[in-house]
């Protein structure tokens, strides 16, 4: 659905009068300005809100913002409309959640990747850092020149944590491995800049890197056509994007940003919905790593193994992974 049909849809639905019971509760999703068909972090949200959709037949309304300095505007429109629950997705949102929660204390909001406080506000965050660290894993032993990369998208203390715990999963699986890193940008463009996701990852193959962490939103998905063209490894972010390069993409770093709109929402319409901070690793089923039909014929059985038994020692605290947005330094 393109912008225009989406705010003709927002405009339509709104005009409809609320009423109590679970059947008329309204929801809404507003996607940041990575967009709703990123293959990645926005869509995992969209699929979230979809699967309740099917579910429940409760329909939802969705808004993509340009830029986040919309974001509270839209927010207060939605709130003076009484929609029941505003799910806010990505850290850019933090701010205008929480000033809009405060002026409409009867709205209630999930933040997704950012910290806002009040009763009627669920931020839920991700230990991206573990799932980072299982992939990680996984390039260490698929790596032939001993060069893994990463391109993350903007560069911020969030994606800083994905290319930490990435470098720890490598860095622990084989010492020796050069870990090279580059950010696409510092605004919100980004996200947005699959020419120049390409050409990051071409340099770094081009200095021997034959597996690349793709962490950059619309911009991974240039990074992830140039390994494809270059016949190295490629590893996808948020979604499982095996899918994209069947037999080129070693792995994808789950993050359930689905799961938590979902679970949110069904919260809601079940009445046991709650404010507060919720912190998803492997241990919540937050973060994971992808192996299915179309990455099988890269990973072998060892290294199925050596991942799993990885996951296992950070669930269990055998071994733990920095999180670099808690002002540590990365170790590696």
């Amino acid at each position: 659905m393109k912008l225009k049909q989406i705010c003709l849809s927002l405009a339509t639905l709104l005009a409809v009068s609320g009423a109590a019971g679970a059947a008329d509760l309204k929801f809404a999703v507003i996607y940041d300005a990575g967009g709703k068909f990123d293959k990645s972090f926005n869509q995992s949200a969209s699929e979230g809100a979809e699967r309740f959709k099917k579910e429940t037949k409760l329909n939802f309304l969705e808004v993509q913002v340009a830029s986040d300095t919309q974001t509270e505007q839209v927010l207060r429109n939605l709130a003076r409309k009484n929609v029941d629950l505003i799910a806010a997705i990505g850290f850019g949102q933090a701010t205008a959640v929480q000033n809009i929660a405060k002026e409409f204390p009867k709205t209630k909001f999930v933040l997704i990747d950012g910290i806002a406080a009040g009763d009627n506000v669920s931020s839920v965050l991700f230990k991206e850092q573990e799932g980072s660290y299982l992939v990680g894993v996984a390039a260490a032993i698929a790596s032939k020149s001993k060069k893994v990369g990463f391109v993350g998208g903007m560069d911020i203390p969030l994606i800083r944590n994905f290319s930490c715990g990435y470098a720890q999963g490598a860095k622990a699986t084989e010492s020796k491995i050069e870990v090279v890193q580059n950010m696409v940008g510092t605004t919100t463009a980004a996200w947005n800049d699959p020419a120049k996701g390409g050409e990051l990852g071409r340099a770094q193959m081009e200095r021997g890197v034959d597996v690349i962490f793709a962490a950059a939103g619309g911009s991974g998905l240039g990074t992830l056509q140039a390994v494809k063209e270059k016949g190295k490894l490629g590893i996808g972010v948020d979604s499982n994007q095996n899918y994209l390069h069947p037999g080129v993409m070693l792995t994808s770093m789950v993050k359930r940003v689905d799961q938590a709109i979902y679970d949110s929402f069904m919260q809601l319409k079940n009445g046991n919905w709650k404010a507060g901070t919720q912190y998803k690793g492997l241990k919540e089923g937050g973060v994971d790593w992808a192996l299915d039909k179309d990455n099988r014929a890269v990973v072998s059985a060892d290294m199925e193994k050596r991942v799993n038994a990885a996951k296992q020692d950070i669930i269990n605290g055998k071994v733990k992974v920095v999180d670099f947005r808690e002002g540590n330094k990365c170790p590696v």
